[in-house]
């Protein structure tokens, strides 16, 4: 079942942009819609093509209630105006994740990006997909198409990229989210959404009880800037260890350089993968004690991204007007590895002219 509607505008960002900025114009923010995708189930989720933003997700505890899971807000504007810019439920790109110094070199010939986290480069830039009007298109009775072109050159990325995702909400209670993209040049490629979780519903307290299970035995380890060593870890005997389910909270304050270095956990897992690369692969396991309410992640990435929301400090109020406290959320991007394009033992991210950028990750709720 599709519905839609105007979600509240707000002024015109940024009148003067860089030039290497998307060019965002008045008659791109006229297009602002939200649509609700809702299964048999009752199964209910909204996104929005700014930023292809998913808004909000209702699903029932085990006795039934009804909960939105996912942090987030009711206007456009409570989104750009939000502090730090946390990235709700946005899909991020071009590429997802950290580029160390904001620098790579592709056949030789060097590129500089924005440096918008510290030294490094975040989650496509300043102006990055998720703060950019997507083109919307109902497929179907329960499937948006989103598709946005990102201009070459966009953010310091060589080549023009055309990208569509798709959302598809299925009466076996998954939410699909199929990624397709091609370019006219060479150029790294990582999206990933970044929907922050919490089981007990959000602004419901933090997320320190609920119990994840990752389906990695190895981590990539990071320095003080988040930018990974080139290593990959094994995770068994260090705090890093989710290979069997336990509560978020039971190792996160010990005295570890990586979790110092993160403010918790902030990094990327690297998955197990039982068939060869490309396979849809189970990542994470979430369940939460007192509503009983479960999320299942599966992917055809080869990592994930575990955030746990180190950086929310009860200044953004969400729906229900209640403040979304340090690690009140948690984020489970599933992804290529960090800096990838600096880094030649991680799998490759550059999109070649002619090839398809094609992967889907899977959200599967359910109540036990």
């Amino acid at each position: 079942m599709m519905r839609l509607a105007y979600l509240t505008p707000f002024l015109l960002l940024a009148c003067c942009l860089q030039s290497a900025s998307a060019q965002v114009t008045s008659q791109d923010f006229d297009k602002i819609m939200l649509y609700t995708l809702k299964n048999s189930n009752g199964l209910t989720i909204k996104v929005t093509n700014y930023g292809a933003i998913i808004t909000s997700i209702l699903v029932p505890d085990r006795d039934g209630e009804m909960g939105d899971i996912a942090l987030g807000y009711d206007s456009v504007e409570d989104y750009t105006n939000a502090v730090d810019k946390p990235y709700f439920g946005a899909v991020v790109g071009r590429y997802g994740n950290r580029i160390a110094e904001g620098k790579f070199t592709i056949d030789g010939e060097d590129y500089t990006l924005a440096v918008n986290n510290g030294p490094n480069h975040l989650h496509g830039g300043v102006i990055g997909f998720d703060k950019v009007v997507w083109d919307a298109k109902p497929v179907g009775d329960n499937s948006l198409e989103l598709t946005y072109v990102a201009k070459d050159m966009e953010e310091g990325y060589p080549g023009n990229l055309k990208c569509k995702v798709t959302y598809t909400l299925t009466d076996d209670n998954e939410l699909k989210i199929h990624y397709e993209a091609t370019t006219d040049k060479t150029t790294p490629v990582n999206l990933t959404q970044h929907t922050y979780f919490n089981l007990k519903g959000e602004g419901n307290g933090t997320i320190l009880d609920h119990e994840l299970m990752l389906n990695a035995k190895k981590f990539t380890p990071v320095d003080e800037g988040l930018i990974p060593t080139g290593q990959l870890v094994d995770v068994a005997g260090t705090p890093f260890d989710f290979t069997t389910a336990k509560p978020i909270g039971r190792d996160i304050e010990e005295a570890d350089e990586q979790l110092n270095f993160g403010g918790g956990y902030d990094h990327n897992w690297v998955l197990d993968k039982g068939g060869k690369d490309g396979e849809m692969t189970l990542a994470a396991r979430v369940s939460e004690p007192s509503s009983g309410r479960v999320l299942e992640v599966f992917t055809t990435e080869p990592g994930v991204q575990f955030y746990c929301g180190n950086f929310l400090d009860g200044r953004l109020t969400g729906k229900a007007g209640k403040p979304y406290v340090y690690r009140g959320g948690l984020c489970l991007e599933t992804q290529h590895f960090p800096d990838s394009p600096n880094q030649p033992n991680f799998p490759s991210t550059l999109l070649e002219p002619g090839e398809k950028y094609d992967t889907t990750t899977v959200f599967r709720f359910s109540t036990e």
